[in-house]
């Protein structure tokens, strides 16, 4: 039970990772002190929004496993 949890941990969070990764898309430098980044907000989109829930489905997943992880070990 434990092999599973652990690779379904590897699994997510490498999918979580790339979709972290996916959603920066030239941000750059943007956020160091003194860069002007203009601060215009723009709405998501299609598959940018999609992505968005994707994350956020996988990061509650991980948070889940995790715990689930613990509980197990225990």
């Amino acid at each position: 039970m434990v092999i599973y949890i652990d690779l379904a941990l590897i699994i997510t969070s490498v999918a979580l990772i790339i979709s972290v990764i996916m959603q920066n898309k030239g941000v750059g430098l943007g956020g160091l002190p003194g860069s002007d980044t203009g601060g215009v907000f723009t709405a998501r989109r299609g598959i940018e929004k999609t992505l968005f829930y994707i994350t956020i489905g996988l990061s509650v997943l991980f948070f889940i496993l995790t715990i689930a992880a613990v509980i197990v070990r225990n």
